[in-house]
Parts: C-alpha cells; sequence; structure tokens
C-alpha cells in the first residue's frame, strides 16, 4: 500500500464479498477543473491583437568545442531543471521502450511560477497613450463581431488563454483534427472543428486497470490523480508520485507503478507522423500501446478499460440525437471490434470510435452506452466481477437533448510470473467532409482519398491503425535514430526539435483535397505569367494550412510561416510546395472591398494585386477563399511579406530541386518584386520603412532603411540574381546584381556602427538598439547554399561581429543568459522599453537566430541561446505543447500554442549543412547534395 505523503491513493482490498475502499472520495470534493477568465478592463491598453529531412546527422565531435565555459554552465543548469520535473517520483521502474531522450515528468509535479497572459497592465503609459485610437476601433468591431454577427474574433483581446500547465502530445495524423491528452492522462484540447478549439477536460474519458488473481479481482484503479466529484463510484486518485510521462512526439509513453502489486505499466501513445508519407500521415487515428510486466511469483489477468464520452466536452455534447453502437470488422484475416459514438451535429458531425485487435490471447469486451454522470458504480461493478464487460448487441438509442452518452472498450490477457504482457487500443475519429464558419463550400480531407467521404470509414481507420502501426513505430525510429544517437547534440536540443513538431499537427491544421473544379492560378493563365490551374504540388497532395497559433485564428500567415516553414520542406516538402502555389495564386489576385484598418483608422481595400497576402484567411469564415482576415493593419505596405515569398521560393527550390516550381514561380517573384521596389523611394538600392510598425514585428515602430527589412530586402535581391543565373534571365540578373551591388552600400552606410546594424536609421534615441533578429536574411541565404562570392549580400565579419553583439547583449545580459534572446537591447545592457514587442523574447525567432549562429559557425553560441528558451518554456513555465509566441523576463506570456517556434527544425537544417561541409573537406573530390528529394510515398 502507498504510504507517500498527500497521496489519496487507496488500494482495493477484495474479500469474498468483492468490498472496495473508497475513504479516499470523502475530503476535499470540488469542482475538478475551472478556466480563470481575465477581462482586459479596455481595449486601447491592450496588446494581445497584436500577432505578430529526414538527414543524417552525424556532426563530429571534435568539430563542437564542447568545453565552453558557456556550455558547461549551461549543461549544469540544464541537468537541475530535468531533476526538478521528476523529483517527486518516488518508483524506481523505468518502463519498457521508454527512450532516453524526450520531456520527462513525474505526476506529481506541480509548476511553481504561474505566468498570466499579456494584459493592460503589462502595457507602459507610452504605449497606452499610442494606441488609444486602435482601442476603440477594436472595441467597435469586436460588438460588432461577437454581439451582431455571433462570431468568435480572429484575436480576442478580451479572452486570453490562461496558462493551463496540463497539455501533452496531441492524437492524430496532419489536418484531420487533433485531441490532446494531458501528461496527468486527461483528454483536455480539443480541434475536431477546423481551426477552432476548446480546452474542456472531460473526465469520464479514461484508462482504468482490474488485475486479477485465480479469478478474483485484487486491485481495479482509474489510471488518474484526479478526484472528481462525479463518477464516484470508480476508484480515483491515483499517485503521481509513482508514475512519469515522457514525451518525444508523435510518440508519448506514460509509466505506472501499482504500489502493493508488483506490476508495472507502460502506455506507449503512437500517432502516424511519418516524414515524406503522405497517406499515412493524414489519418485522424492513434494508438495505445500497453505493456505490463508482472514482478510477483504468480500469474495475473490484466485488463485495460478505456472509457470515451460521445463529444468533446462541448455544449454539443447535450444537444441530444447521438447515438452509439458496437462493431466488428474482418479484413484480411484479421478482426477488430469495439464502439462506435456517432456525434451528430447538424454542421461537421463526426464518429469517434475505440477499438482492439482480436489476438489468440487476448478477449475484447465493451459496453456500448453508459451515462457519465452519477456514480456509475454499474459499468465499474461490470469490470470487477470477471475483467471483462458484457458486450451488449445492437445500437443504443438517441440521447435525449440536455443527456450525455458514453462507451467503454475492454481488453484482457494474461500475463505469467515474472512475465510480461501487452495489449493495444485505438482511438480515432471520421469527419470527413467539413465545412468553415461560413458554411459556403465543402472541403474533403485528405485521408478521404483513401477511406472514402460516405462518414462511414471510423472502422476501417481503426483496423489500419491497429495493423499498421508497428510499420509506423519503425518508421519513426528510422528518421529520429541518427539525431537521438548523435552524442555531439544536448538532450535539450533533442526533445525540442520533436516535440516542438507538434505543432504541424495541433496549429488548427487543416489537409484538403482540391475540388475538380477549382483554378488556384489567380485567373491568369502559365503563358501569360500565372500558374497552371491546378498545380500538380495541389492537385496530388492536397491543400495544407495551419494556424499562426491557437489565441491568433488566421491560416497560413505568410511573415511568420517564413519561420516556421523549414519543418515543412525538410519533412513534407511536397506540402510546403502546395503552400506555396496557393500563396503565389493569392498574390495575382484582388480584393478591392474598402475595410478599416484599426491601427490607422483608415480604408483601404482587403487585398492589393502583387502582393503577398497576410494571411489565407479565417476558419471561422471561408479560407483561401476570403484572404487577410488580419485587419489591424493594412498589409499590402508591410515591407516584410513580399521579400519572404522570394527568399522561401529559392529556399524550396535549394531542397527540393523542383525546376517546375521554380520555373512556376519565377513570374510571380518578379512581380513582388516589382511591387517592393515601390518603397525604395530615394532609388539608392535599399527600401525603407514607413514609419509604423509594417513588418511581422507588428507594434514596433520602424523608420526608414532597417536592419531587419533591409537584410530582407538585399538577400531577395541576391536570390533573384541566382534564380535569374539559373533560368536564363539576363535582363532580370542584370537588374538585381545592380539593386544589389547599390543597395548594400548604402545598408552599410546606413546602418553599420562598427560593431552590429542598428535597428534603424531614422536617428531617434533608440534607433541604435540592438536587434536579434537582424541578421534574417543572412540566415536564408545561409540556409539557401548561398551567402559567398558572387551571391553574397552582407560581408562576412560584420555578420560575425552582428551575432557576437547580439549574443553578449541579447542573450548574455539578459535574465541571466537563461532565457534566449530577447528581441531588443540597448548598446549598455538594458532591453528596449520603446515597445510592447521590443522587450519581449519570441521563442521562434531565437530558434532562427542560433540557426544564424550554427550557419556561421558559432555553435556553441547558437545552442546556449536556442536551451534557454526551451528550459523556459518545457521545463520552468510549463508550457509543454503549448509553446507561445512570446514571453518577458517576469510575469507574463502572450499567445499560447504558435506557430513560429516550428523554427527549431531550421537549426536542424543548419546541423546538416555543417555536416555536409565537414564530409567534402574530409573527402575532396567526393560529389553529393545532401538536399536531393528523397522518394515521396
Amino acid at each position: 500500500m502507498c504510504h507517500c505523503k498527500n497521496c489519496y491513493f487507496k488500494w482495493i482490498t477484495l474479500n469474498s464479498s468483492l468490498s472496495l475502499s473508497f475513504a479516499g472520495f470523502l475530503d476535499n470534493l470540488g469542482p475538478y477543473n475551472f478556466f480563470i477568465h481575465c477581462a482586459v478592463f479596455f481595449p486601447a491598453l491592450g496588446y494581445i491583437f497584436l500577432p505578430s529531412l529526414h538527414c543524417e546527422t552525424r556532426i563530429f565531435l571534435h568539430h563542437f568545442n564542447w568545453d565552453s565555459p558557456a556550455k558547461m554552465a549551461s549543461t549544469e543548469w540544464g541537468e537541475r531543471s530535468t531533476a526538478e520535473l521528476m523529483s517527486k517520483y518516488v518508483a524506481k521502474d523505468t518502463g519498457i521502450g521508454v527512450p532516453n531522450e524526450g520531456w520527462r515528468i513525474c505526476l506529481a509535479h506541480e509548476f511553481k511560477e504561474k505566468r498570466k497572459p499579456f494584459q493592460a497592465k503589462d502595457v507602459s503609459l507610452s504605449n497606452v497613450l499610442e494606441h488609444i485610437g486602435l482601442g476603440l476601433r477594436y472595441l467597435k468591431w469586436w460588438y460588432r463581431k461577437t454581439q451582431i454577427e455571433k462570431k468568435a474574433p480572429f484575436i480576442d483581446m478580451f479572452g486570453p488563454l490562461p496558462l493551463r500547465q496540463i497539455y501533452g502530445a496531441p492524437l492524430g495524423g496532419i489536418g484531420g483534427g487533433t485531441i490532446t491528452r494531458g501528461w496527468r492522462g486527461e483528454f483536455c484540447r480539443w480541434q475536431l472543428n477546423p481551426g477552432m478549439y476548446h480546452y474542456t477536460t472531460v473526465i469520464a474519458n479514461q484508462f482504468t486497470v482490474c488485475l486479477r488473481r485465480g479469478c478474483q479481482t485484487v486491485y481495479q484503479q482509474v489510471l488518474s490523480v484526479e478526484r472528481p466529484p462525479t463518477l464516484q463510484g470508480w476508484n480515483w486518485g491515483y499517485c503521481g508520485e509513482y508514475a512519469f510521462y515522457h514525451a518525444l512526439y508523435p510518440r508519448a509513453w506514460t509509466v505506472y507503478h501499482l504500489p502493493g502489486q508488483n506490476v508495472t505499466l507502460t502506455c506507449r501513445q503512437v500517432s502516424p507522423i511519418l516524414p515524406h508519407d503522405y497517406q499515412d500521415s493524414s489519418l485522424p487515428v492513434a494508438v495505445f500501446a500497453w505493456d505490463v510486466e508482472n514482478h510477483n511469483d504468480y500469474d495475473l489477468d490484466v485488463a485495460i478499460m478505456l472509457t470515451m464520452v460521445n463529444g468533446s466536452g462541448h455544449k454539443d455534447d447535450k444537444r441530444g440525437g447521438h447515438w452509439n453502437e458496437p462493431f466488428h470488422l474482418e479484413k484480411d484475416g484479421q478482426a477488430v471490434s469495439g464502439v462506435l459514438l456517432h456525434h451528430c451535429t447538424p454542421v461537421n458531425p463526426y464518429t469517434l470510435c475505440i477499438a482492439a485487435r482480436h489476438m489468440p490471447d487476448r478477449q475484447v469486451s465493451h459496453q456500448t452506452a453508459f451515462s457519465p454522470k452519477g456514480t456509475c458504480s454499474g459499468l465499474w461493478s461490470d469490470l470487477i466481477t470477471d475483467g471483462r464487460l458484457d458486450s451488449p448487441t445492437g445500437p443504443s438509442p438517441p440521447v435525449q437533448k440536455g443527456e450525455e452518452v458514453a462507451a467503454a472498450l475492454a481488453v484482457s490477457c494474461s500475463v505469467g510470473a515474472r512475465g510480461r504482457g501487452g495489449l493495444e487500443m485505438s482511438l480515432s475519429w471520421d469527419m470527413p467532409t467539413i465545412t468553415f464558419g461560413s458554411g459556403e463550400r465543402r472541403h474533403d480531407r485528405r485521408y478521404t482519398r483513401f477511406f472514402g467521404t460516405k462518414g462511414n470509414a471510423a472502422p476501417s481507420l481503426a483496423h489500419h491503425a491497429l495493423l499498421h502501426y508497428p510499420r509506423w513505430e519503425e518508421t519513426i525510429e528510422e528518421w529520429q535514430r541518427p539525431i537521438l544517437q548523435d552524442s555531439a547534440l544536448p538532450s535539450w536540443y533533442k526533445s525540442a526539435l520533436f516535440n516542438e513538431l507538434y505543432f504541424v499537427a495541433d496549429g488548427g491544421t487543416v489537409w484538403t483535397e482540391l475540388p475538380e473544379d477549382s483554378d488556384v492560378s489567380g485567373g491568369l493563365r502559365s503563358e501569360d505569367g500565372g500558374l497552371p490551374a491546378q498545380p500538380t504540388a495541389i492537385k496530388e497532395y492536397g491543400r495544407f494550412a495551419y494556424l499562426e497559433g491557437q489565441e491568433y485564428r488566421m491560416y497560413n500567415t505568410y511573415d511568420v510561416h517564413f519561420y516556421a516553414s523549414f519543418a515543412l520542406v525538410m519533412l513534407w516538402p511536397k506540402l510546403a510546395l502546395s503552400l506555396q502555389y496557393d500563396i503565389a495564386g493569392s498574390v495575382i489576385q484582388q480584393d478591392p472591398t474598402e475595410r478599416l484598418h484599426l491601427m490607422s483608422g483608415q480604408c483601404s481595400a482587403v487585398k492589393a494585386k502583387n502582393v503577398v497576402p497576410h494571411d489565407i484567411g479565417d476558419p471561422d469564415d471561408e479560407p483561401w477563399q476570403r484572404v487577410n482576415a488580419y485587419l489591424i493593419h493594412d498589409t499590402a505596405n508591410w515591407k516584410d511579406l513580399n521579400l519572404k515569398f522570394v527568399l522561401q521560393v529559392y529556399r524550396d527550390f535549394h531542397v527540393t530541386q523542383d525546376q517546375e516550381y521554380l520555373r512556376d514561380m519565377w513570374p510571380i517573384c518578379k512581380a513582388v518584386m516589382e511591387s517592393e521596389l515601390r518603397f525604395d523611394l530615394d532609388g539608392d538600392g535599399l527600401i525603407e520603412n514607413s514609419g509604423y510598425a509594417d513588418q511581422t514585428y507588428d507594434a514596433w515602430t520602424v523608420t526608414g532603411p532597417s536592419a531587419y527589412c533591409g537584410g530582407l530586402w538585399l538577400a531577395s535581391t541576391c536570390v533573384m540574381s541566382k534564380m535569374a543565373r539559373l533560368l536564363e534571365d539576363e535582363p532580370a540578373y542584370l537588374l538585381y546584381k545592380d539593386i544589389l551591388q547599390r543597395g548594400s552600400a548604402a545598408f552599410d552606410k546606413l546602418l553599420w556602427n562598427g560593431k552590429y546594424y542598428n535597428y534603424d536609421s531614422s536617428g531617434r534615441s533608440l534607433s541604435n538598439s540592438v536587434m536579434s533578429d537582424q541578421c534574417a536574411g543572412q540566415w536564408f541565404l545561409r540556409a539557401s547554399g548561398l551567402g559567398d562570392g558572387e551571391f553574397q549580400a552582407f560581408p562576412k565579419d560584420k555578420v560575425l561581429s552582428s551575432l557576437k553583439s547580439v549574443f553578449d547583449l541579447n542573450v548574455m545580459s539578459f535574465a541571466g543568459g537563461q532565457m534566449g534572446a530577447v528581441n531588443g537591447m540597448r548598446p549598455e545592457g538594458v532591453p528596449d522599453r520603446s515597445s510592447v514587442q521590443s522587450d519581449e523574447v519570441w521563442i521562434g525567432v531565437v530558434y532562427g537566430l542560433a540557426a544564424t549562429m550554427i550557419h556561421e559557425g558559432m555553435l556553441q553560441e547558437g545552442l546556449r541561446t536556442a536551451e534557454g528558451c526551451y528550459r523556459t518554456v518545457w521545463e520552468r513555465l510549463g508550457m509543454a505543447f503549448q509553446t507561445p509566441e512570446a514571453y518577458c523576463e517576469k510575469g507574463i506570456y502572450r499567445s499560447l500554442a504558435y506557430m513560429r517556434p516550428l523554427s527549431i527544425w531550421a537549426m536542424q537544417w543548419a546541423l546538416d549543412g555543417a555536416r555536409s561541409r565537414r564530409l567534402r573537406d574530409d573527402a575532396p573530390g567526393q560529389t553529393g547534395d545532401s538536399t536531393a528529394p528523397r522518394e515521396e510515398s
């Protein structure tokens, strides 16, 4: 029996009368969960609404200087952080198959620091006065949107997400919706309707273990540390000090030691996130594989029961009409059975499915329907009687309005003395055809190409998952192994690299088929400088979109995708190209509809021709059809969007070597660069910013030539020269070489101060601030194999000096060097507080900065810079699987679950590049291209 402090676990002593002890339920019963909603008292004060390869890695140890002071101090700090997460774990069991690398936490852990979302009180008086007009206009817009149109605002400054330090790896593949299971085991975040989230813990969704010895149940326990006021006929309050959670996305493990029973359970959660796979990666399924270790000298029968409510904790669960039915499917000589939970809503109905595979030494049983209210002692007694459920036949009647229905599935096996056994079950959901918030169009999800659109695919999805998940795991291990086994890479980095990838699936992601009658060309035929009506990348691989963030609800926000895009182009390059074709098509389009922009208070067109859109729409409206959901600024005048398109086009070509893609994109690149030239007001070859926040830092004013946008401009002229040379467009080559030469001279003259590039050339008192992102243009040149010789935009010595200044000031002089790089730092070593963004840390920018450092040979500095963000987010602040856009040194964060941190894959791209260069240097005369495309499935 467990005697640990704060333990409410009551193990069951069963005699012949099968009496149970539930004494742990008699005290401290309260609401299971609640949200703290923080109201912002005046919109003008708020800032919340300002949004902002699979390649083997064997970098040789002697290439790294692991003995640097920065590295050693970082290691000691990291070891302390990791140990704290597991400090309450009292058992010795390590489970079966749990890797060494990843994010690990004891179920009894409590995070000491409780941060709050950015609110009015966090804004300086000067910024308050500057944004009063914006606040008033936002308030008027927000009222009309929520109270008249009855829609959710794309950014809701009155409802920022409170920090819940509970999330674990999400379930499901890419683009079919996701369900997040918390690290304590709760099903607590739901994104089944595309791009729309709700954050409800459904307490009845649980795993329960039943142990039997000699035809008598000796132990039955819900594997949850919670003790809710409902379902009190169940044995709750498992002791979290005897279990730990380990995540290495797309898999996760929970290891439970059962005190007093001498049994250890390892639950392995598997989702089909498979690089370069465009079929199984789209499936809305997950598998739970259970390993059982019986350390006793006698045999045991072990059953695992999964209970699941028909719904997701949303108000629709009680609208009535939902029903369940058992199913049995035999195909290819293999049989699975389980329960289908039909969720019958008027919009986007779906079917949940819990299932298990029939095997000679397994027993599968079910309960078709039970009410998840009251004590629910009937289901508990059903399992405890013989370790099985009754398995009634036939469907359940549809529930009445106000009622809910749930189902249960149990799988059991015998485990010999000192032996091991295994059980497995799957969870899948089938919502084949979706509509977005406007309801105007229907879209078929990608997986329907393989499983149909009729809404009856759940049994087949479960069958496929249970039979194929061992192959998925082999694929995942093959993909991750070279990085995990690379002893030159620190453990925190391996955890960060794979776990940050969660956002590819859980970023409100949709992956749909392109209808046969669709035309993405923008109305201009390819022979006239447009695109093919149905580019191969979209026709064959579908349309892909993901949100800027779960709180910033805009699809494919392009200034942010610039950072995150490395994950896609390295792992699913066809999706990266598909997204680019969609953006390119929208460049040519225009929407002259006038609307008010909230920052300026002026009206202008929703979308201008020959400029890159900010985003391709809001999932609560009609994405792809109506772009630019963002209406804070008129982004037609932003300085970075067009440039980021050009840089990504060439970077994507460099990775994929897709000549057709390069030819298709070339006229679009020329169009956006010609549009961008209008910002070179004095003809010196360098564009100027316009005196407001006209780029991704959309609350940080910039005037005249600037390090960030000027650097992106020079890098873009450089890659235009390269593309023109490849495509034998000599006039374009000469044009952009001339602009590059003149612009580089102006850039140096106006911005270089001898140590780094000034923030801007305005001459303001803060124009010489050190911007952490000042080398973004050089980053993309290096990532694209450019930056030297004929295709060089920045002198190497000045790049290195700038990066050293950023490391010394923005990293090491900020928060003791342990929180990454602050966006803006003054030369005297204090943060730039001129805006609400300059004194923030943007995690995705930091990972991009670290990649830049690695490209330039500053490996140790790059790793130390990035490590501060990982330690802060994942180990100190409890923001696992919800990495925010930003945090400040103390107190606050902004925009949980954000796209930009996917830029950590840019670090891996830089490391792979360093390896390739090393191999070429060690073996002169050998040829090879580490970026050549691999075979796609």
